[in-house]
């Protein structure tokens, strides 16, 4: 389910018109009409706005689709790599002639780590 359709799924549920929901977030109705067709990305305000007017709502699931119930996906070829240390600083073939400036590991609770080459 694309972004314009979870936005489509809440208006459903409150038996929203488009004019009544951008009423409802307080936003031009023109607004709604450009996000709905595609012809325009919702801003940060707009997400804002929506998740302000209706709390019940998650934005992990407005904003990317996720359930609180979904598990992480590992692809199949890293599963049985072993996990590599925190310590060691993982760099890429020598034939690329590329070092690694900086990782970032997200975590499902909104967390992150960063690690640095030492």
């Amino acid at each position: 389910m694309e972004l314009v359709d979870r936005f489509k799924y809440l208006m459903k549920l409150n038996n929203l018109t488009a004019s009544a929901f951008a009423d409802e977030i307080g936003v031009q109705r023109s607004s709604i009409s450009h996000i709905l067709s595609g012809r325009n990305k919702p801003s940060l305000e707009f997400i804002q706005k929506v998740l302000t007017k209706y709390p019940k709502v998650s934005a992990d699931w407005l904003i990317a689709g996720v359930t609180s119930n979904e598990k992480l996906v590992i692809p199949e070829e890293t599963k049985d790599k072993p996990a590599q240390n925190k310590e060691s600083s993982p760099t890429p073939p020598p034939s690329s002639g590329k070092t690694i400036k900086k990782m970032v590991v997200f975590y499902t609770d909104n967390t992150f780590d960063e690690f640095l080459p030492s």
